[in-house]
């Protein structure tokens, strides 16, 4: 595990850097998750095929620190992912973002510029309003949600999300949430990045109108099978098949 300081954050944030070949890929989680957490999986796959990956736990989340004085916002994040990239001093990249990490990766996409060769996200949150778990987060205020409903979703949570989400800092999981409900046009700024891109979604969680819209409007697509949201551990040998044939 390896870190640097965020100006942003002003906290130290950790990843872990995995050797292999080729441009490396940074991975950014969602909501309530942690790269570290989610990832190993996807990347030790042999569909991955031995690339370098980089998976980055943001702040709040994981490993990273976890200060109280910080936004947690969608603009914020992605100002430490490139961050990351500039520590690591990566001339080319490719970025992978899921569900809120998605959101995250396209503001992260015009930062970074033309270090980014590519861009994959799947499932993100491209409107505001938020989804479903975001939406019942901010249900509650801040402070309810950090002095009972966090803890009540974490024993009530029963998929592999209630061990990532228990390791989170509950005042990043509101704002995060809180940030995905005020929301941006994340549609029509990932439509107009110049970098080559992919939309990827679980067959489960079709159909989906945003899916068909950027499908229709040639973008590229990818469906995984037998699987939802939770792509990495629902089916990580497809996630990792797919991300390595995007990256050649």
């Amino acid at each position: 595990m390896q870190g640097f300081h965020s100006s942003t954050a002003h906290c130290y944030v950790r990843f872990q850097d995995l050797p292999g070949s080729g441009v490396p890929v940074v991975f950014v989680h969602g909501l309530g998750c942690a790269s570290s957490y989610e990832y190993p999986r996807v990347v030790a796959d042999p569909l991955f095929t031995g690339k370098r990956a980089i998976l980055l736990d943001l702040p709040g989340c994981g490993y990273s620190e976890k200060p109280q004085d910080y936004s947690y916002s969608i603009s914020d994040q992605a100002k430490v992912v490139a961050e990351l990239v500039a520590h690591l001093g990566l001339s080319q990249c490719y970025v992978y973002g899921h569900s809120m990490g998605g959101s995250i990766s396209i503001e992260a996409a015009e930062l970074l510029g033309e270090r980014l060769l590519g861009l994959v996200v799947s499932e993100p949150n491209f409107h505001p309003g938020g989804g479903f778990f975001s939406q019942q987060i901010c249900r509650y205020s801040e402070g309810e949600f950090v002095s009972t409903a966090w803890q009540q979703m974490v024993e009530q949570e029963t998929s592999p999300w209630a061990g990532s989400l228990a390791a989170d800092a509950p005042w990043a999981v509101w704002r995060g949430a809180s940030s995905l409900v005020s929301g941006s046009n994340w549609f029509a700024r990932f439509m107009a990045l110049p970098m080559v891109k992919q939309l990827v979604f679980g067959e489960h969680s079709l159909p989906d109108n945003d899916f068909t819209a950027l499908r229709d409007a040639g973008v590229s697509t990818v469906v995984l099978p037998e699987c939802g949201h939770c792509m990495s551990w629902e089916n990580p040998g497809a996630l990792a098949g797919a991300l390595a044939m995007f990256c050649r």
